[in-house]
């Protein structure tokens, strides 16, 4: 009667008046992601998009003042390190979102050289030699769809091929002088095989173990080379940390929990070891002092979120990022021993206030054969029993994604002006166990989407919920499910907001980019080889071919340089939607790819979605 009575209070509940913010004032927050101290740790080099896009900054340490370091208008430029005795620093960029990085040396003058040329060649930044002589970087530069393992020489700046991948390997990592490499390779996306490498004896040894397959991933080398880390699933739902004595090949198992434990890393001399564990949609961290064996209490921040996480050469200071599903991750110094923590950013606009955001909640439902799916829940701070609002159902990136309780603008865009949103994170996703990972294998915008489609079921349970306006919203695989949707269960969903999602499996299973090369063959065996008879059942789950099905309007969104789902498919599903006569709405941006990171065009995308929905939900429009 108790519990009855609260939910007759809260029905009842007069509702509540809070500021609705413009797509502009979430932009004008902003995003900083960490990428190492200087050389003296008095500063430290971030990627900032205050300027619209992403460009390299320095923040001081004593007093929190920032300096722009470089001045791009048209690509991000990603911070990647000081190159220490210099005054140089690495970045990352690519070219209008087509994902094929370089790595680029900015000189004390301003001057810039590309150190990893080639129009197709992809790189990445591998860490520098104890000494920081010696700079590591891997590339496809040899081979389109192999990444061999290279060096240069800091000052020299010429690259040296140590390590050359003829078998598909995936490179994992590797001791400090780079003599053993940790190599993965894929045979499924929940089954792998893990190996050591030995660059002086030449000698090959499995880590996996064959009458155990599963999942196995790298976590690091101790200073020493006499032990590998590494997390697996083997035997278990979740995944935890494994310590290999390499010279003797004994195992230990050195931390589980009943959630995936993430992996594993050292500060530079092993004074702490960090775990991380992904618990219920949010990362937690465990940092223990090796010395004492005690753990390390830092001052908390209710409700945050692991965003970043770095220890100072010196092991001195702990630098964090820290965010909650209402505000947007800010860095933190904090010094060992010490009982403060330095705020360094404030990338939360000023003008918004925190209170008027809606906390993310965890819950779950039973979908249509009982089974549990958990999601991630936003209710408007205005909805009661007499002021209904709309809602949303979203899905994740994938196959394999999970949606956790990061902040998310969008999210907080719609649910700020009055859409519930019910961030799903359906059979197949990470996060909730190796049985729930593999459910969608072969079946997927089947069972998968049912769970969203019971998600919505859950979300008409509610009473102060506009249960005839409900639509669905998904990017990348989620914007495959929001298009199936629309096609394969077309009286489900009100609306759909597809961005830049798979729409035709047999194009982009053959067209997946060269340097996907390595996990090429774990996605055939997960959503099936084009070239074989799997190509009925992905042509029966392709929207593109099922257009005529759509009752309902239909936004799509989609970046012209993506190089994993071609504009192309986007073009031919707008296509067949118009043929059938439903309204569709389609924004295509010339400068971006697989995501959107430019603010212009993060304001423009999500200030039309609302319009859309505002028109087709709301029913300030009409369905014509």
């Amino acid at each position: 009667m108790v519990i009855a009575a609260v939910a007759l209070l809260a029905s009842c509940t007069v509702k509540k008046e809070v500021d609705q913010y413009t797509i502009d004032q979430f932009y004008k927050n902003v995003n900083t992601w960490f990428s190492g101290f200087s050389p003296d740790e008095t500063k430290i080099l971030v990627s900032s998009n205050e300027t619209g896009i992403y460009n390299v900054f320095e923040i001081s340490l004593g007093d929190g003042s920032k300096r722009q370091v470089t001045s791009s208008t048209d690509d991000s430029y990603f911070a990647v390190g000081y190159v220490h005795g210099t005054g140089q620093i690495l970045y990352s960029a690519d070219k209008g979102g087509n994902e094929i990085n370089h790595i680029y040396l900015l000189g004390e003058d301003g001057s810039t050289v590309d150190l990893t040329p080639g129009d197709e060649v992809k790189a990445s930044f591998n860490g520098f030699s104890p000494d920081k002589k010696v700079m590591y970087f891997s590339t496809n530069g040899r081979d389109p769809q192999y990444f061999d393992l290279y060096r240069m020489n800091v000052g020299e700046w010429k690259p040296e091929i140590i390590w050359e991948n003829t078998e598909g390997f995936d490179y994992s990592g590797s001791t400090r002088d780079r003599n053993i490499l940790a190599l993965a390779k894929s045979i499924t996306t929940s089954e792998n095989r893990l190996f050591l490498f030995d660059r002086v004896t030449g000698r090959t040894t499995e880590i996996s173990e064959a009458d155990k397959p599963g999942s196995y991933s790298a976590s690091g080398f101790s200073n020493d080379n006499a032990s590998f880390y590494y997390t697996t699933d083997v035997g278990k739902e979740f995944a935890y940390l494994v310590k290999y004595d390499i010279a003797t090949g004994g195992r230990e198992v050195v931390y589980e929990a009943d959630w995936d434990v993430r992996g594993c890393s050292f500060s530079r001399n092993e004074k702490y070891r960090m775990i991380m564990v992904n618990e219920d949609a949010r990362i937690k961290l465990k940092i223990t002092d090796q010395s004492t064996g005690q753990d390390v209490v830092w001052p908390d921040i209710q409700g945050s979120n692991i965003e970043d996480l770095a220890i100072s050469e010196s092991e001195k200071y702990l630098l964090l990022g820290l965010g909650t599903s209402r505000t947007p991750g800010d860095l933190y110094l904090y010094e060992f021993g010490g009982t403060d923590m330095k705020k360094l950013t404030n990338n939360l606009n000023p003008e918004i206030n925190p209170a008027n955001l809606t906390e993310a909640e965890v819950v779950r439902y039973a979908s249509f054969d009982g089974l549990e799916i958990p999601a991630i829940y936003y209710k408007p701070l205005t909805a009661t029993k007499k002021n209904k609002v709309p809602a949303m159902v979203l899905v994740h990136g994938g196959p394999g994604g999970q949606a956790m309780t990061y902040y998310d603008p969008l999210i907080q865009y719609l649910v700020n002006h009055g859409y519930a949103v019910l961030d799903v994170n359906n059979r197949g996703s990470s996060g909730y166990g190796k049985s729930f990972f593999k459910m969608d294998d072969r079946n997927h915008g089947d069972k998968d989407l049912k769970d969203c489609i019971w998600g919505k079921k859950w979300l008409q349970t509610l009473e102060y919920i506009d249960s005839e306006n409900i639509g669905i919203i998904g990017g990348s695989y989620g914007g495959f499910m929001t298009m199936a949707a629309m096609t394969s269960a077309p009286d489900e969903f009100k609306v759909g907001v597809n961005l830049f999602g798979v729409t035709n499996w047999l194009r982009t299973l053959k067209s997946i980019p060269p340097w996907w090369g390595s996990f090429r063959e774990s996605l055939y065996n997960e959503m099936g080889d084009p070239f074989t008879a799997d190509s009925v059942r992905l042509y029966n789950i392709s929207p593109v071919f099922h257009g005529q099905n759509v009752k309902h309007p239909v936004m799509v969104l989609q970046g012209a340089n993506d190089p994993r789902v071609l504009q192309v498919e986007s073009d031919e599903m707008v296509e067949a939607i118009r043929s059938a006569g439903v309204p569709v709405e389609y924004v295509i941006f010339p400068d971006e790819g697989h995501g959107f990171v430019k603010k212009e065009n993060e304001i423009k995308a999500y200030s039309q979605i609302r319009e859309f929905l505002d028109k087709y939900l709301k029913g300030t429009g009409e369905e014509s």
